[in-house]
């Protein structure tokens, strides 16, 4: 430290931290994908107040606002390995578990994790559209799916959008908690190349530059599609 950075290495591990971007990005957009749909039919769920489906929903949303993401990658990363062992030994499939891309772990934590929270964030945004404007719908021959997709939906996007930014970002940052899986994320790739020369310091800079960089342009793609999608609250207004 006495010695001030190292701005050469600074510089290159940068571009290190900057080639783990596509992999944060695939982890995130896939996560994403799995969670929107699921997330939403979760909360219908909770807002119809379906028996067994409401109960699972809160069960399971509690289960992830009580445990740290990092417990759910230890409890998914040495579990999931171990089912799939016995079931490939029981059906004498000769695939080992443990070559096994750790990309596949980190699409199942990230995407459970991200389901629970959008569950909350769908189902406050329902809760802001009036329910007479189902009704409505339905008495001038709308089926329930064409409500939804035509009226409830757009609307409850506008209410959503802002929360799934966060979400997003969120998702993003958390997706450095894949290092515990040696998954070659940003975090990873700046750590292992900070090992040869306990560069720690000038890694961590270049880390918090990459995830600025990569959360500010993501928060300002959402801007734009939250503009865009405000023309449905201005004529429901």
């Amino acid at each position: 430290m006495s010695e001030g950075l190292n701005y050469t290495f600074l510089i290159d591990t940068f571009f290190v931290a900057l080639s783990g971007v596509p992999i944060t990005l695939l982890v995130t957009i896939v996560a994403l994908l799995i969670a929107l749909p699921l997330g939403f039919l979760l909360a219908l769920t909770r807002i119809n107040q379906v028996p067994v489906l409401n109960w699972f929903s809160r069960i399971y949303v509690s289960f992830v606002r009580g445990t740290p993401i990092i417990i759910q990658i230890f409890i998914v990363y040495a579990s999931v390995p171990l089912i799939l062992s016995l079931f490939f030994e029981r059906y004498n499939i000769n695939i080992n578990v443990y070559d096994i891309n750790p990309i596949w772990y980190a699409f199942i934590v990230f995407s459970f994790s991200t389901t629970a929270i959008l569950i909350e964030v769908f189902r406050s945004a329902l809760s802001t559209v009036n329910k007479g404007q189902l009704e409505a719908a339905q008495s001038v021959g709308l089926s329930n799916f064409q409500a939804y997709r035509r009226i409830i939906i757009p609307q409850a996007l506008v209410v959503a959008m802002p929360n799934i930014c966060t979400a997003t970002v969120n998702l993003i940052k958390a997706t450095s908690l894949g290092y515990a899986m040696s998954l070659q994320e940003i975090t990873l790739k700046a750590k292992v190349a900070a090992n040869v020369g306990y560069n720690y310091v000038e890694a961590y800079i270049d880390i918090f530059l990459v995830y600025i960089i990569l959360c500010s342009l993501v928060e300002y793609g959402f801007k734009l599609y939250e503009k865009r999608l405000r023309r449905y609250k201005y004529v429901s207004a």
